[in-house]
């Protein structure tokens, strides 16, 4: 180590000005063995720099390297691992943790060693040594073998030992050798001279020293015996102090007897205080006035004087018997028997509330039953908010009940399910008979030309049955509803509205006022339904303490019960209180299902009515439901009224599909008559219809990706079914079918502009303009036959790799051949062709679509691109010839006309 030592201090530290003072073989822990050294060094210039040098051999070998350099001040902690046991490994903590382990625990000790002495040394702030010997402090490190005297620096450690001896001059000793130094002229140049002088002096200051010690003997002598006066006035002040204190022994004998009695004093004055706080205590929380008994016994439960003293008097005993008791008080006679009173009366107290609410639930039931009859000719719902008001004035006392007796709480709400439910089923049954009563009304106007047959009774009756969906026991106007019956059952269309109907309007079929006018019933319905339930929700919640919707509202934002609850700001859930929560949305369920149990087949009941009607129905019954549960599930989606109307939404949204799937049903049953022309198909100007209908009611709507579902299915079950008939057609030609129902289809999206049939309105232009072009094209190969045949075979040569100038040559192409067939065609005859040909197109086509101009215009521009093809085979083929049509095109043009003007 020593070689190693002087190599490193020689080739690394010498030529940068540093001194080695340590050194340390490691290697990185955990990590291959990479020998390295780290090195302690100081700069040879002051201020003085300490630094920690890692050093490592070249990769060759032949010499060392400085690989990287800390500062001392940058280091903040040494751990040393284990301070009882020898372990090489240690850790250095600079920016980062670098662990390392030492080749032995002597090495790392001593470079821990010198790594202290110079912090003490050279640094204010101090390093924290973890994990180190305390000894390892105390004892310096050895010295080190000292670098060659051929060195310009040493590195032994007696040079540090005597670098820990060595002190600074403080300013003053500085400024003291300065002056003496100016005193002698010759102190720097003749240093002996100096010491000398130095010397004598000193010795002259010595004697006169001796003999200065001499000349105060006397003093001293004179000092003793003073010293000597004082040590005997000492023993006197012993001898007083001895005396004083067997004085206050006595003293303080009695002054010890007097502290134990007061102790005593205190400790009884501490048990009183104490017992009277327990006995106030007792007093003040579990003391009921008598008043607040009178209120509980014998307390007025009608007035609300009376209710307000019994709403006080139950939370004072609520109070008294919820108390917290200290250890020991349910030991004592006189809190059992108070206990035992305030049990007595919370049961009297109960049975007492427990019997006067039935019999207001029994009263106010009457007086509610005999407000109904006024509502039995109108379209809407009694409201109970007098009976709520009347009933919310016990809130409080249910929520006594709830907190003490739960049986006779829950028998309670029980009872006023059960009257509840029996008063709302009258009601929505009377409701509802009104609501079918009007709604089938719409259509008996229009029905009303339609002879009625007699019918037995048996099947009045089976229809009133089918009507209500129930087991036809009627509580509302009889005879009203049988004289409906009656009419809608002979007037109504044996199946729903089909696409097929309303393309042939007659006097049965509904108009769009009949709709709207169901379209308000329904809404009328949905809107006297929905404050019924929410404000029977808001009572039940108020009254019962159930709450409807658990939620975490801010402060400003607190529900309307909370005037009865009493309770802070709403606060994130425990588990315990999600359970209680979970429990209150139970309680609020199963009333409301009690409640309104009548509700949802109801409404099942009436919008199978509605369907029945027409079938259409369902598109505004779809819209005004979804549009109903929208709102409510926005209020609280878990409440009674947002299932009940998405209970009922899915059975809407069956019958919507169910009619999507009739009229493509229809569609595909359709049968067209062999002896007429076809013309725009009934389905088609019932999907237009239809689709009017749709934007109207669907405008807006929350459930319109469900009118564009059934768009898809329609479209295109009306383009396989237009294709279907088009192929089947025997009269009109497959075609014009083709061509005229496109274009209606294409006229009728382009106009409603519905979005999601943007693909099949471009679909349908391009049909139409296919099959236009189509019907153009083989319709003009009518009146020119024997010249578009002549035509053809020259093309067919020219195809075959005849050239077109020699074309003349063929015996059944030559000019003669020409000639004859151009004159089989003079103008006069080509007019009666396309007169012929115009007759013939305005037979196939039909007068709603209005095509036929279209239809000539397009064969007039089809006849002149055959006209100017012809001339050009003409020019190539038979050049010189001066062989020409004989009409030209201007010609044409006039016949076209003339034809289209005179017909």
């Amino acid at each position: 180590m020593t070689a190693i030592k002087h190599a490193l201090q020689r080739d690394i530290f010498t030529p940068n000005d540093e001194r080695l003072l340590s050194i340390v073989n490691v290697c990185k822990a955990g990590k291959k063995k990479k020998n390295c050294f780290l090195c302690a060094t100081v700069t040879t210039e002051r201020p003085v720099q300490v630094k920690v040098v890692k050093v490592k051999k070249s990769d060759k070998g032949d010499f060392y390297k400085r690989q990287q350099t800390w500062e001392l001040r940058d280091l903040t902690v040494v751990d040393a691992k284990d301070a009882s046991k020898e372990n090489p490994e240690f850790d250095l903590h600079f920016e980062k943790v670098y662990r390392w382990l030492a080749s032995s625990t002597a090495e790392k000790n001593s470079f821990i060693s010198y790594i202290w002495k110079l912090n003490q040394r050279y640094l204010r702030k101090k390093l924290e040594f973890v994990n180190v010997s305390p000894q390892l402090f105390e004892e310096l490190p050895k010295a080190e073998e000292s670098v060659p005297s051929g060195e310009s620096q040493s590195v032994a450690g007696g040079d540090e030992d005597a670098l820990d001896d060595y002190q600074e001059l403080s300013t003053r000793e500085k400024q003291d050798i300065e002056s003496m130094m100016e005193m002698c002229e010759y102190a720097v140049s003749n240093a002996e001279a100096f010491a000398e002088k130095l010397f004598k002096e000193l010795h002259v200051l010595d004697g006169a020293n001796i003999q200065s010690i001499m000349a105060s003997e006397k003093q001293v002598n004179i000092l003793m015996q003073l010293l000597d006066e004082a040590l005997s006035e000492v023993d006197t002040i012993e001898g007083k102090l001895s005396s004083y204190e067997e004085m206050l022994q006595s003293v303080k004998d009695q002054m010890d007897q007097i502290s134990q009695s007061n102790h005593l004093i205190q400790i009884s004055n501490t048990n009183n205080s104490k017992l009277l706080d327990e006995i106030q205590f007792l007093v003040n929380y579990m003391d009921l006035s008598k008043g607040h008994i009178r209120a509980l016994q014998e307390g007025d439960l009608t007035s609300p004087k009376g209710i307000e003293a019994c709403i006080n008097a139950s939370e004072a005993l609520l109070q008294c018997m919820n108390v917290a008791l200290r250890p020991g008080h349910d030991k004592l006679k006189a809190v059992i028997q108070q206990q035992l009173l305030f049990c007595e009366l919370r049961d009297t107290f109960a049975r007492r509330l427990t019997n006067h609410l039935n019999n207001v639930f029994v009263h106010q039931g009457h007086d509610q039953s005999s407000t109904l009859s006024q509502h039995t000719a109108e379209l809407t719902l009694p409201k109970h908010s007098p009976l709520h008001r009347d009933l919310l004035r016990y809130a409080k006392l249910m929520e006594w009940l709830k907190n003490t007796h739960r049986e006779k709480y829950e028998g309670l709400s029980m009872t006023y399910a059960d009257y509840m439910s029996r008063l709302y089923e009258r009601e929505i049954k009377d409701f509802f008979e009104v609501a079918k009563i009007k709604m089938a009304g719409t259509s008996k106007e229009a029905k009303g030309k339609f002879a009625t047959l007699p019918r037995k009774e048996s099947a009045l009756k089976q229809e009133t049955e089918s009507l209500h969906g129930s087991s036809g026991k009627l509580t509302g106007s009889t005879s009203s509803l049988n004289k409906l019956t009656v009419q809608g059952s002979n007037s109504r269309r044996s199946q729903s509205s089909s696409l097929l109907d309303m393309g042939n309007m007659s006097a049965s079929d509904l108009d769009v006022a009949d709709r709207t006018k169901f379209d308000k019933i329904f809404e009328q319905v949905l809107s006297e339904l929905e404050p019924l339930c929410l404000a029977e929700q808001d009572f039940i919640s108020k009254f019962f303490k159930l709450q409807q919707h658990q939620t975490v509202l801010p402060p400003l934002a607190q529900p309307e019960t909370e005037e009865f609850d009493g309770n802070a700001p709403s606060r994130t859930l425990t588990q315990a209180d999600h359970r209680h929560s979970l429990s209150l949305e139970k309680g609020m369920v199963r009333l409301m299902n009690k409640i309104f149990q009548s509700i949802e087949p109801e409404l099942n009941s009436l919008i199978a009515l509605g369907d029945k009607i027409d079938s259409f129905h369902s598109l505004y019954m779809l819209v005004k439901m979804s549009h109903h549960v929208w709102t409510a599930e926005n209020v609280d989606p878990t409440s009674f009224l947002s299932t009940t109307l998405g209970n009922v939404l899915v059975n809407v949204k069956r019958n919507f599909d169910k009619c999507i799937s009739g009229q493509i049903r229809q569609m595909e049953e359709v049968k067209i008559s062999k002896k007429s022309k076809v013309g725009i198909l009934p389905f088609v100007t019932g999907f237009e219809e239809l689709a009017e209908l749709a934007e109207t009611i669907f405008r807006n709507a929350e459930r319109r990706g469900d009118l564009d579902k059934a768009y898809q299915k329609l479209i295109r079950a009306v383009f396989v079914n237009v294709e279907k008939v088009a192929n089947e057609s025997q009269k009109t030609p497959r075609d014009v079918v083709m061509m005229e129902n496109f274009h209606h289809i294409f006229s009728t999206l382009s106009r409603l502009k519905i979005s999601c049939l943007d693909a099949e309105r471009r679909e349908a232009k391009h049909k139409y303009t296919d099959h236009l072009q189509s019907y153009v094209i083989n319709s003009l190969g009518q009146p020119l036959e024997k010249l578009n045949h002549f035509f053809e075979g020259v093309e067919a040569r020219v195809a075959q790799g005849v050239r077109e100038e020699e074309v003349s040559y063929q015996l059944a192409f030559n000019k003669q051949e020409l000639r004859k067939v151009i004159k089989e065609y003079p103008g006069k005859e080509v007019k009666k062709g396309l007169d012929n040909l115009y007759k013939k197109v305005d037979k196939h086509l039909c007068e709603e679509e209005s095509l036929l101009q279209v239809v000539w215009h397009s064969m007039q521009d089809e006849f002149i691109r055959q006209y100017k093809h012809f001339e050009g085979l003409i020019g190539r083929c038979y050049p010189g010839s001066g062989i020409t049509m004989e009409f030209t095109i201007q010609d044409m043009l006039e016949y076209f006309s003339s034809i289209a003007q005179s017909h």
